[in-house]
Parts: C-alpha cells; structure tokens; sequence
C-alpha cells in the first residue's frame, strides 16, 4: 500500500483532532476574540509549526525504537488509549465549574512574532497533540513505507489540515464573538471535546497494528 492511499482516512481523522474543543481550539478563540482574525492568525501559523515539531521528533525517536521492538510500539499505543479516556473524564469533570472548562477571556498576544510563539508553545505543551504524533500517526504508516518517512509525511498533512480548519475557524469566530462567549456554549463544546476524546481513544484501541 502506498502512502498516499492512507492520506484521506488519515486527513479525516486529523480534522476531528483540530476540530474537538481542546487547549488549542481555546488559545485561537482567545486571541480572535480579543485580538483580532490577524492576530489569531498567526497564532494558527505557530500551532501548526509545532505539529511538524512533534512529528519530526516523534520520527527521529520513534523509527528505530518500534522497528525492532513490537512490544514498545503496543505499550505506547496503550498508554495513548489510556491517557485519550483520562483526558475525556477529566474534561467532563470540569464541568461542574459553572462555566465550563474553557478559558476564552483575557488579553491576547497582539504582535506577530509573539502570537506566533504563543500557538506554538501552545502547541508543544498539548499533550493530545503529543499522543497523537507518537501513538496515532505510527499507525497509519504503511508496511512498505519507511516509519520516519511516513511519520514526517503525515505530520505535514495534519499540520495543513490543522492550519486550514483553524483559519475556518478563525473567520467564523471573528463574526459570531458575542455567541462563542456564552457560558453554555462553552460546555457544550467542553461536552464534545471529552466524547471526541473517548472516541479518539477507541479508534488507537481498535486500530491494527503496522
């Protein structure tokens, strides 16, 4: 199986990762809300840098590791399984604070460099993104297809995946500011994100190995 025959499936599960409510999807409200489309843009530009960092070092430690070791790439997947479940409980926990678990308010990070690095560090600091990168990207890297290289590959893939629905996101945020601030917007989408998390956790759980 080529690569590019896993890219569509891959696509599409790349975009229910940048579209569930996360840490992510709250630093991108934050700065459209209160900085502005530009300012969030950038920011978009940084959180999707970071995903090409977290697929090329998930590349560069991971290649070696689980090509000779079928054990050591089975005790990641399951600890990713294990960790996406305690991150969907934890983000229903939340709810019991009034108004959910999302942070949208504050100042933003106005100029381009700085709100570049805030995606960014955003970003390196997501441990979904950190799962997803070292647990579910392996997974769709055909047999024939060199780990590192499939792994690169199909970081650059999420990362414009990412980059396009952020910019989406962006443009929709910046006309509809006054709704996403509602408090019971904001658990809704903290709902959505602990169910997409759950579900996430169970496609790694059934997904076949490589």
């Amino acid at each position: 199986m080529s690569l590019l025959r896993v890219v569509p499936a891959f696509a599409l599960v790349a975009l229910v990762l940048a579209i569930l409510p996360g840490q992510g999807v709250a630093m991108v409200l934050r700065q459209t809300l209160t900085g502005g489309a530009r300012c969030a843009t950038w920011s978009v530009l940084g959180n999707s840098s970071g995903l090409v960092v977290w697929g090329i070092a998930s590349s560069v430690g991971l290649s070696e590791i689980f090509t000779h070791s079928p054990l050591a790439y089975d005790t990641l997947k399951y600890t990713g399984v294990a960790y996406l479940g305690y991150l969907s409980i934890s983000t229903l926990v939340t709810l019991r604070r009034r108004a959910g678990a999302w942070d949208t308010q504050g100042p933003a990070t106005v100029r381009p460099i700085a709100a570049y690095r805030l995606g960014l560090v955003t970003n390196l600091t997501n441990v979904k993104a950190a799962v997803f990168a070292v647990a579910f990207i392996p997974q769709f890297v055909p047999r024939n297809v060199p780990l590192g290289v499939g792994i690169i590959s199909l970081a650059l893939v999420q990362s414009l995946v990412s980059l396009g629905w952020y910019s989406v996101l962006v443009a929709a945020v910046d006309r509809a500011a006054a709704a996403l601030s509602r408090p019971v917007v904001r658990r809704a989408l903290t709902i959505i994100s602990a169910t997409g998390l759950l579900a996430l956790a169970l496609i790694l759980l059934f997904s076949s190995p490589r």
